[in-house]
């Protein structure tokens, strides 16, 4: 088993932040936070696994009261050399169990983060430690890609999900585990003379849309929305992601 502190070490905290680009582009983070905000209202927010701060900072410089739970040390320090972090209560700990506080009214784990957990008991934990931070009605959202199986060739494990000059990306499937890993490979002239590559691996525990759902039934959620986007586009079959609202009885 991959140990995920050492992971998301110093090296990836340094090379994480992409300003203006990427997952940072305002494009992703402007609509990202429009959503957050409103699900938030007037009552704080907890971000699970809440990284450099990628999408808690700017949400609390928006007015809302954000805390957050962070296993990686060197995550917290990236988080803690930027402008507003002050504002924001981090505690180091496994998002399975550590706890940051409760009573929020909206709980977030954004960008694919909950296929962090290699298997199906710690991200049942998580749902539950979600709902142990949230007041009666509160909201605990994820943003999850969708497993890409049906684009796996017959006799093949893998897929090319990103092929652009100086990067390629390959996914791996365990289908039997419902296990990815996804190899980054970088190339170009700045790594030796054009000819060596420098490959990354990520390993993920892949969850179908139906499967989240059961999982959050068994932490005393309900399915309240589901969209393609943080846009509100519709979900179809076709869609490969998906942004989806879970909430707590109210009473």
């Amino acid at each position: 088993m991959i140990n995920q502190q050492q992971l998301w070490d110093e090296e990836a905290a340094e090379k994480y932040d992409t300003p203006g680009e990427g997952m940072f582009s305002p494009e992703v983070l402007g609509p990202t936070l429009e959503v957050l905000s409103k699900l938030a209202g007037d009552g704080p927010a907890v971000e699970f696994a809440i990284g450099t701060g990628r999408v808690a900072i700017p949400l609390s410089k928006a007015g809302v009261h954000v805390s957050g739970i962070e296993l990686s040390h060197a995550m917290i320090s990236r988080l803690r050399e930027k402008d507003g972090a002050e504002a924001i209560h981090v505690v180091q700990g496994d998002m399975t169990e550590a706890v940051a506080g409760d009573n929020f009214s909206l709980a977030f784990l954004v960008f694919n983060t909950i296929a962090n957990l290699l298997t199906q008991e710690d991200q049942v934990r998580c749902f539950q430690n979600a709902a142990r931070h949230l007041a009666p009605g509160g909201r605990f959202v994820i943003e999850l890609w969708v497993p890409q199986l049906r684009s796996l060739p017959p006799g093949h494990q893998g897929t090319v999900e990103v092929s652009r000059p100086g990067y390629l990306l390959v996914d791996t499937y365990d289908v039997l585990n419902q296990h990815v890993i996804s190899h980054h490979v970088g190339f170009g002239p700045e790594l030796s003379d054009g000819r060596v590559a420098r490959i990354g691996r990520t390993p993920h525990r892949y969850i179908w849309p139906s499967e989240l759902d059961l999982m959050a039934q068994l932490a005393g959620f309900e399915l309240e929305s589901r969209w393609a986007d943080w846009d509100g586009s519709d979900f179809t079959g076709e869609s490969r992601s998906h942004v989806s609202v879970y909430r707590l009885p109210a009473s």
